[in-house]
């Protein structure tokens, strides 16, 4: 027959296992991770008395915790993407509070340089127009590098908190491989039982690492394992992997992820690393980083290039014809460290208005293919010679010999605005002017009209040195006078007929006259011997038209393919920034109400609820006192036997 003592100390035991069980759940009430325990409690079985069967008490069978895998699966996911807008979020939002006050900055700057290009147009003798011209260019200037530094201080933050990020998923992992290994051993010296406290630290080890990365895992027996990227492993049974921070090779202040496997230090792609603090900031620095240095580049090259451009064509207040007024960043070409050729490539700028805010990868493929990679949107075009254009760009090798498979990374206009500069000092060499002056004499007796004109970068002083007077034969319609040495191109309606050097030229109402990189028109009805005069622009400090060609750039679309002004181009900068930043500031808000109700739903599941452990003590504490009751009444039965038995 079944023992009342043995059966007594089988509830007290049950009884004290569950007190001790929820005494746990208060004290790790707030303890991150901890999942609520409960014992489960099982008969301890019966014993056949020939009158039937009497039981022998309980047993405490096991002590689990209240967990669910998909609740959890549902906050490690949510947690992932939340960490990775928020750190996306972080990281755009210095760019964006960087070009949001509208007072200061590149684009007041921008503004205020024209202004001081029409204050010189209006008043081109004026010395203090033109140094007010000059000081605002020095402004833009430093405005133009300022910015640039900014984003390099943000770039070289990402680079820091990719570095302390690997840091914290290798920390992470090797945690999670050690709380394998213990798990592993604890429930093979258990019969199967769980170890509850090390299997929550391993899980909240788990979400710690999903806020660094995103992660798959995978349960095999007592283990998990964590796998990143394109399926390389982090965690496998009771070992992990490092990941290491490497430089680009093809550009060393850029760091990138490396994965340490058995074969050595492999660089991950940049778009295999998602979700988490750690593909936020990889995500940020392709979408939003990049495209911003590029773009504010873009605009200084787009600048110096227009500018210059014009301003060589116009006279300064010496006579002598312009020169650049603003020096820019080259193009930036990065060899591969693991090219084996011993070719060096350039890329030059032929065309701005064609330029993107991308980067490019050039490579060698092999004989006759050479193959060209927009970066951001993997555009490839491929030719069988060098050199080839791409995008306004022109690749050319410039020394040694490629070896198939030579990667080069091209940057057009990342150092753009880092080497703005303006090269003038002397106000008294802006190029107000223009180096021609056309004139047609008050004797003429017709009422032909001739054009100020204009030049091109192929016109020099010597085109009109000495001074060309063109003379009009009303019997054969013709100009005489021209250059002997100068063929003459006349364009009317878009068609074009070139006339040899010194040769007289038919004339056209109209019809622009081109030789020696000058241009202009004559219209009207000029009478037989009437002349017009081509020379120099003697004395023509009060000249305005270069100046007003100046000007004119800033409501120019010399950006985009013709579709964007110098200011526009700032300005969809801007654009794309701020838009940016307030979606991901939506999605970061929206994800982190997702997070905290997948939180709370698996809280309602594993959560310690203080009043639901209260009402446990105090059944654990009846249970137990009836324990001890049943105890105390088994001893008196026994002390009654033995004053029987006396």
């Amino acid at each position: 027959m079944p023992n009342i003592l043995s059966i007594g100390q089988t509830a007290l035991n049950a009884a004290q296992a569950g007190l001790s069980t929820t005494s746990h759940n208060i004290a790790n009430v707030n303890t991150a991770g901890y999942s609520r325990q409960s014992i489960e409690q099982a008969s301890a079985g019966s014993q056949n008395t020939g009158s039937g069967f009497l039981g022998k008490g309980t047993s405490v069978s096991t002590v689990k915790r209240a967990y669910n895998e998909f609740l959890t699966n549902q906050v490690i996911s949510s947690q992932t993407s939340q960490s990775s807008l928020s750190a996306y979020s972080a990281q755009i939002r210095q760019i964006s509070n960087l070009f949001s006050d509208p007072t200061i900055g590149l684009s007041p700057s921008l503004q205020e340089f024209f202004a001081g290009v029409q204050a010189v147009a209006a008043d081109p003798s004026s010395s203090g127009a033109r140094q007010t011209m000059l000081s605002a260019a020095q402004t833009l200037a430093g405005q133009f590098q300022s910015v640039d530094a900014r984003l390099g201080e943000v770039k070289q933050g990402v680079n820091s908190d990719i570095t302390t990020s690997i840091e914290s998923i290798n920390s992470y992992a090797k945690q999670i491989a050690v709380l394998n290994d213990a798990i592993g051993k604890v429930v093979a010296g258990s019969d199967g039982k769980q170890p509850n406290d090390l299997l929550d630290q391993r899980d909240n080890l788990v979400e710690q690492l999903a806020k660094e990365i995103k992660v798959s895992v995978v349960k095999q027996d007592s283990d998990y394992q964590i796998f990143i990227g394109n399926g390389q492993p982090l965690v496998v049974s009771t070992g992990s992997y490092d990941l290491v921070p490497v430089s680009s090779v093809t550009d060393l202040g850029r760091i990138e992820v490396g994965y340490k496997g058995n074969n050595g230090v492999v660089t991950l792609p940049e778009n295999a690393i998602t979700g988490g603090r750690l593909g936020g900031l990889m995500e940020f620095r392709a979408e939003s980083l990049d495209p911003t240095l590029n773009s504010l580049g873009r605009i200084a090259v787009g600048l110096t290039s227009t500018f210059n451009a014009q301003h060589v064509l116009g006279q300064d207040m010496n006579g002598a014809l312009g020169t650049n007024f603003f020096s820019v960043g080259s193009p930036v070409v990065n060899t591969s460290s693991q090219n084996t050729g011993t070719g060096q490539m350039a890329a030059t700028i032929s065309n701005v208005n064609a330029l993107t805010i991308s980067d490019y990868q050039f490579q060698y493929v092999g004989v006759g293919n050479y193959r060209v990679t927009r970066l951001s949107d993997g555009a490839v075009t491929n030719s069988a010679t060098l050199p080839m254009t791409v995008d306004g760009l022109d690749f050319s090798l410039t020394a040694g010999v490629l070896a198939a498979g030579d990667v080069f990374l091209i940057k057009p206009t990342a150092a753009g605005a880092a080497g703005f500069n303006v090269l003038i000092n002397d106000p008294a060499k802006i190029a107000a002017a223009a180096p021609i002056r056309t004139a047609a004499p008050v004797t003429n007796a017709g009422s032909g009209k001739i054009s100020a004109g204009s030049v091109d970068s192929t016109y020099t002083a010597a085109t009109v040195t000495p001074a060309v007077t063109l003379t009009y034969n009303g019997t054969t319609n013709e100009l005489t006078g021209f250059p002997v040495a100068m063929p003459v191109t006349v364009t009317n309606n878009g068609v074009a007929t070139v006339f040899a050097a010194g040769a007289p030229v038919t004339y056209t109402s109209g019809a622009t006259i081109s030789f020696g990189g000058l241009s202009f028109t004559i219209s009207g009805n000029p009478a037989n011997a009437d002349t017009f005069t081509i020379g120099p622009n003697t004395n023509g400090k009060g000249d305005n038209r270069n100046a007003l060609l100046l000007s004119s750039i800033q409501t120019a679309n010399s950006l985009g393919n013709s579709t964007l002004t110098l200011q526009g181009a700032f300005g969809q900068m801007v654009n794309l920034v701020g838009n940016k930043a307030h979606q991901v500031e939506i999605n970061n808000n929206a994800e982190m109400a997702l997070l905290e109700q997948a939180r709370a739903n698996q809280q309602e599941v594993s959560g310690v609820n203080l009043d639901e452990e209260a009402s446990n003590m105090l059944r654990y504490q009846q249970a137990y006192q009836a324990a001890g009751k049943v105890m105390q009444t088994a001893s008196k039965l026994f002390d009654l036997l033995l004053d029987l038995g006396g």
